[in-house]
């Protein structure tokens, strides 16, 4: 019985991208709520960064994931 790709953990760098993106924006909320009101600038960052990504296509994550040996989804592709 194969799983869907739903229940599955993030194997592209693509897809750990969002994964970690949506972490960061729902750390810092919670931060903004129960630390302290400044930790809102952490949202803006990174709102700011995905929408810089989204035109540049540079992301620091993404090369962090890279050096720690994820693939993109394109080099999942190709090596099948």
């Amino acid at each position: 019985m194969s799983q869907s790709s739903f229940c599955t953990a993030p194997r592209t760098t693509e897809r750990a991208l969002f994964a970690f993106a949506g972490l960061m924006v729902l750390l810092s909320v919670a931060l903004t709520v129960w630390v302290h009101p400044g930790f809102v600038w952490l949202t803006v960052f990174v709102g700011a960064n995905l929408f810089q990504n989204a035109f540049t296509g540079f992301c620091p994550a993404t090369m962090v994931m890279r050096k720690l040996g994820m693939r993109s989804e394109r080099e999942a592709v190709d090596s099948k």
